[in-house]
């Protein structure tokens, strides 16, 4: 029995040398890290404060009239939360019931509105997300449903030499539906 009791406390020591070598090295891994998004959608908020917004904001608009009513809706972006490739978190508030009601936050560097609407007759937005080399984009449709906005449909594209931009294949390519 002494022999088993020896493995045991061996085994024991090497589980807690082997734990006690998992602490941090000298080269960690940078992951990267997604902003805290501060806000519910649905809520009466402050746009200089609510979604994606960092401590010193440097806010940006790009405020469209989304449902027709000729009134802009806000959307801003805090320019000290943008990434190198000059991708931004745009937070979306609509008027609603006397206040700006938060609508989520859209990630892209570049914005469009489309014709195609959602509930309450806003329409959606296109956004380009550029990724890291290789001229790659991705390409997000958001709809505005059950209060906010979401995205429904995803495309990972890329730039070509001549500024065209091709993009994959698609289910609505292919006459079929998104769920």
């Amino acid at each position: 029995m002494p022999a088993r009791g020896a493995r045991v406390a061996a085994g024991v020591a090497a589980i807690a040398a082997a734990i006690a070598g998992c602490g941090s090295s000298s080269r960690s891994v940078k992951r990267p890290v997604k902003p805290d998004h501060a806000g519910v959608v649905g809520d009466c908020a402050d746009p200089t404060r609510t979604g994606v917004v960092g401590d010193a904001p440097r806010l940006e608009h790009f405020d469209r009239d989304l449902d027709g009513d000729g009134r802009k809706e806000i959307v801003v972006a805090d320019r000290s939360m943008c990434t190198a490739e000059g991708n931004c978190y745009w937070n979306v508030f609509i008027h609603a019931d006397g206040c700006a009601r938060f609508a989520g936050t859209i990630a892209g560097a570049a914005l469009e509105p489309l014709s195609s609407t959602g509930d309450r007759g806003l329409r959606s937005l296109r956004a380009w997300w550029n990724l890291s080399g290789g001229g790659r984009l991705l390409m997000e449709e958001y709809r505005f449903r059950r209060g906010g906005y979401r995205v429904v449909d995803s495309l990972l594209c890329r730039r070509m030499d001549d500024d065209r931009i091709e993009c994959a294949p698609t289910l609505r390519n292919e006459n079929r539906e998104l769920p």
